[in-house]
């Protein structure tokens, strides 16, 4: 059996476990030749290697496996499970470090990356300005670090270990990640739960000279970060982060909505917009983007693209021509319907579809049980939209259109 000897008495069994993880890739071929009923019970693996060591390669193995077409060379990255879940997404790491690099063209200050976890957003930075990248866990350090080496920067990525909340980050440039887990089971919505939490977050604000700070989108930072620029990010139709700007690299607007991958952005202050004008559903319907809806831009793109709302209290937009934005979906109208879902099945039944997807922002329903009371038909896919028309519930009969935007 194979076992590990300590590295440093100063370092921590979990450095040591990911030393020797790292000095023996013997152990993940092993695993990847291994059949799924060997892996659970692990008899084979249990009788070369020691349990602990068993037990800390499956988890790097499956963390691997969940990162694949995630993050780039995902089979030979050092994650954890819970740190795959609460990394950047990679298109968005690297939408934030332009930013960090069009502020500053003539020079290359140093970023420090805050509570830094496995790296993504360390080494997307490390792309376009040097990085120090601070966490409390050394193991986690190590992480960031010999994932930076896989992903190749560009500029030099050194780990500091650290709490960061005692250290002072006057006159610094700065991207923090505070954990929202902070010990629980599920990530928390309140920022003053997070850790470092919202008095230490503002805090950093009035002394860093510029950064930006990575939030959940469905956190409650209204009205938190006064003077700031808040930039809701979508990839691929989901809202994956809300990014306050602060210092010199906040813009001169209060709310920006992104949508990735095609980079469109769209910025301004919700509060000093006039709602859309209200119009009956026409040819056809948009759902717009989550981050438009989450930033408060809906009533900015509204009026650029030339829609009109649903409803008052409704996002749904609608208009007489189709638009191909990559800020709004469309679908185009083939019935309004009343409310009840028996009218729905008795005009479906003329030309049933093969599939369709329920989609509703203000109506509560259960899409499952709606699913399940379809008509089943040869026809193209279908749309269904439950939606508030001029102050009462309708159902919207649509089909989805392609776009050409990336």
């Amino acid at each position: 059996m194979t076992s590990f000897s300590p590295t440093a008495d100063s370092e921590s069994e979990e450095c040591r476990i990911l030393r020797f993880l790292k000095s023996a890739p013997e152990i993940f071929a092993e695993i990847q030749e291994c059949s799924a009923a060997e892996l659970s019970g692990q008899k084979r693996l249990r009788q070369k290697f020691s349990d602990e060591i068993v037990r800390a390669a499956l988890a790097v193995h499956d963390a691997r496996v969940r990162a694949a077409g995630l993050l780039p060379a995902a089979e030979r990255l050092w994650l954890t499970r819970t740190g795959l879940e609460q990394s950047t997404a990679w298109l968005v790491a690297h939408h934030k470090a332009r930013r960090f690099s069009n502020a500053f063209l003539n020079s290359e200050p140093t970023v420090f990356d805050l509570c830094s976890g496995i790296g993504v957003d360390a080494a997307a930075l490390a792309n376009v300005l040097p990085v120090i990248a601070v966490d409390a866990d050394p193991a986690m350090c190590l992480r960031s670090e010999w994932n930076s080496e896989e992903w190749k920067t560009t500029h030099p990525l050194v780990t500091q270990v650290s709490d960061v909340t005692t250290r002072n980050w006057t006159g610094q440039l700065v991207h923090a990640d505070p954990d929202r887990r902070a010990g629980r089971d599920r990530p928390v919505k309140r920022l003053e739960q997070y850790s470092p939490d919202l008095q230490w977050m503002q805090n950093l604000i009035d002394v860093a000279i510029g950064g930006a700070l990575k939030l959940s989108p469905a956190s409650n930072f209204m009205q938190k970060f006064p003077g700031c620029e808040i930039e809701l990010i979508s990839l691929n139709g989901e809202c994956r982060e809300a990014t306050v700007w602060f210092g010199c690299l906040s813009g001169t607007q209060s709310f920006r909505a992104t949508v990735l991958p095609s980079g469109e952005s769209i910025a301004g202050d919700p509060l000093s917009v006039s709602i859309s004008q209200v119009a009956q559903c026409g040819e056809w319907i948009y759902d717009p983007d989550p981050a438009v809806v989450r930033s408060g831009m809906l009533e900015p793109v509204a009026d650029q693209l030339g829609l009109s709302r649903l409803d008052s209290e409704e996002e749904y937009l609608t208009g007489e021509t189709l638009v191909n934005s990559p800020f709004v979906s469309g679908f185009r109208v083939e019935a309004v319907l009343s409310g009840n879902p028996k009218e729905l099945r008795q005009w479906l039944r003329r030309d049933a579809s093969r599939h369709y997807e329920i989609k509703c922002r203000r109506i509560p329903v259960d899409a499952r049980v709606i699913q399940r009371q379809l008509p089943c038909g040869q026809a193209d896919p279908r749309v269904i939209l439950f939606a508030r028309i001029d102050g009462r519930s309708r159902i919207v009969v649509a089909r989805r259109m392609a776009t050409e935007h990336g």
